[in-house]
């Protein structure tokens, strides 16, 4: 031992055996025994022993600590892998190899490279989580309310995880920007409703949330489940106030319409008005001009049809005998016969005894007039074929004065046009029986449907007809017999020359020629005269009054033929016409 624990002079370094020669000689110089010497070796073995042992276990704890840090760095690696779910990431070693350092040394760079990978990772989620929260916030109406970032699911960090997200997102963006654009759409109907009616928009949209004002942003404005709720009530209910103004406003410009025409008011002063009547049949979607239907409009047109009420029953009387004059031209226009000094006295006397209501006789009047209208109606077609049928007599009538004139066919001025007129008139003639019994059955079943009996200025129609077939039959007969007096007489004419020679003829008999006088018939063609008789004893002294001109405007006509102006202008039918032939 002596030899190998000798100091060693080239190193000039302490070791073991240089201080156990060194002890060596200080136990030779003290004197210690062999005994003394061999404990304090034993004892200088075993403390040696002692620190190899510390040694050792500090060592082995070392690598066990190491191997722990190894054990957790793959187990940390391999979550980070699981979490990023991405196995495929550069640098991982595949297989451990080597020592415990040289494993962690080969890790490390991965380990790094990963959790960089996560904090990137982490940093995406939590913004895609952020926006979904936010906009979830938004959608339940309490984004206020959320504070702090949202909490990430660190175990779950893959891409396919986050595309989750993402679409998530990419759905509630979606549906924010409807809300949105349902808010919108809600907004500018709250504005327009607002306007057309009169009301402060700003106070109406932000009574239902204050981000609805034009001044904030448009992704600030609110978009949740209760804002759209609201703004839908609020804009249900803005239409049903408009849809109720534009009902009372129509009923108030039909109302001053009415006025204004009973009234005769000057157009100058409807002009004022024309904002209100321009809508009296519109519909509430048509309705778009601002302030059209604002509150202090309708009590303006409330105001004046309250005035224009207040003068109406002061011009009650005039308005009503207004009334009774369209009455008596519906009336006369369908030849009824009225008495209408009698209706206008009782007028009078309903209004001076203020027994009705002023609304009241305008309304019994107003149903009269469309009573009188329905029943001109009913009579219009059988009026129409009177007329024709006059028409018709009249230019039959011609036709016979045409006939007996012996000039008809001279080269004067017009001949050509009274010849075109005559073969129209014998057409028009030939026509008159059918229309004739056509008008019968027309009037008999217009009888027969209604009950009563169907009067032409007071004179029952059928009776007209009646008397106008037997009249027409008498003037046939009439012309029958004066052509066989004729052709008796040019028979004795023939005798004579054949007895007497060529003398010359006398004078045709007085029958034979043509003289101006009345018909045997009473008519101009041979048309009823006791039509005018009955008239005259119907009507009275009341019908001859009437419009004493119209007698001379007819004498070509049939005798039974009113015209539509006047009911009973004819009183009489003895008036002198030419005889027939």
């Amino acid at each position: 031992m002596a030899v190998t624990d000798a100091q060693n002079p080239l190193l000039g370094e302490i070791t073991c055996g240089s201080l156990l020669q060194k002890l060596q000689e200080i136990w030779d110089e003290v004197g210690e025994s062999d005994e003394d010497r061999d404990k304090m070796l034993l004892q200088i073995e075993q403390e040696c022993l002692d620190v190899y042992k510390r040694k050792v276990e500090q060592a082995a704890k070392s690598r066990a600590q190491l191997l722990q840090a190894l054990s957790d760095a793959k187990l940390e690696l391999a979550t980070l892998v699981s979490a990023l779910g991405d196995k495929s990431i550069v640098g991982i070693p595949e297989e451990a190899s080597g020592t415990i350092k040289e494993q962690l040394a080969a890790i490390a760079p991965a380990l790094e490279q990963l959790w960089k990978q996560k904090e990137e990772r982490v940093k995406e989620f939590s913004d895609v989580q952020s926006h979904i929260q936010k906009i979830c916030g938004e959608i339940a109406g309490n984004a206020s309310e959320q504070t702090g970032a949202p909490v990430v699911d660190e175990s779950d960090l893959s891409l396919k995880k986050l595309d989750e997200y993402q679409l998530k997102l990419q759905e509630l963006q979606k549906e924010k920007s409807e809300r949105l654009h349902k808010v919108l759409e809600f907004v500018t109907a709250v504005h327009d409703l607002c306007a057309v009616l009169g009301m402060d928009f700003f106070s109406t949209v932000t009574e239902v949330h204050p981000s609805l004002d034009d001044s904030t942003g448009v992704q600030s404005k609110s978009i949740s489940n209760d804002t759209l709720l609201r703004l839908a009530k609020t804009v249900s209910g803005l239409n049903e106030d408009k849809k109720q103004r534009l009902h009372k406003l129509q009923e108030l410009a039909t109302q001053l319409i009415d006025l204004w025409n009973l009234m005769d008011t000057p157009e100058e002063e409807r002009r004022l008005f024309d904002h209100v009547t321009c809508n009296i049949s519109a519909s509430v979607d048509e309705v778009t001009v601002p302030g059209a239907l604002a509150l202090d409009l309708i009590e303006q047109v409330e105001v004046e049809v309250e005035r224009l009420d207040q003068l109406k029953s002061s011009r009650m009387k005039e308005i009503a005998f207004k009334k009774q004059v369209e009455l008596e031209e519906i009336f006369a226009r369908a030849h009824i016969e009225i008495d209408p000094e009698v209706a206008r006295e009782k007028i009078m006397d309903l209004i001076d005894s203020g027994n009705v209501e002023p609304a009241e006789l305008l309304a019994d009047m107003d149903n009269q007039i469309a009573r009188a209208k329905e029943e001109a109606l009913s009579r219009k077609e059988i009026l129409d074929r009177v007329e024709k049928w006059m028409s018709a007599c009249e230019e039959e009538s011609w036709l016979e004065d045409y006939n007996r004139d012996e000039n008809r066919y001279n080269a004067s001025r017009g001949a050509h046009l009274n010849l075109k007129r005559a073969e129209k008139a014998r057409i028009l003639v030939n026509k008159i029986p059918g229309m004739v019994d056509t008008l019968v059955a027309k009037t008999r079943a217009w009888e027969e449907d209604r009950g009563i009996s169907f009067s032409y200025d007071g004179v029952p129609l059928l009776a007209m007809l009646d008397e106008y077939a037997m009249l027409r039959q008498e003037r046939e007969e009439e012309k029958r017999r004066l052509r066989d007096q004729k052709k008796f007489h040019e028979q004795q004419s023939t005798e004579q020359e054949a007895v007497f020679g060529s003398r010359a003829s006398p004078a045709l008999p007085a029958g034979t020629k043509k003289v101006v006088g009345p018909r045997a018939n009473g008519g101009a063609n041979g048309t009823p005269s006791r039509r005018l008789s009955l008239n005259g004893n119907q009507n009275g002294s009341k019908s001859a009054s009437k419009d004493g001109k119209r007698d001379s405007m007819r004498l070509a006509a049939p005798a039974n033929h009113v015209p539509k102006e006047d009911a009973a202008s004819h009183v009489s039918g003895t008036d002198p016409v030419p005889a027939s032939p």
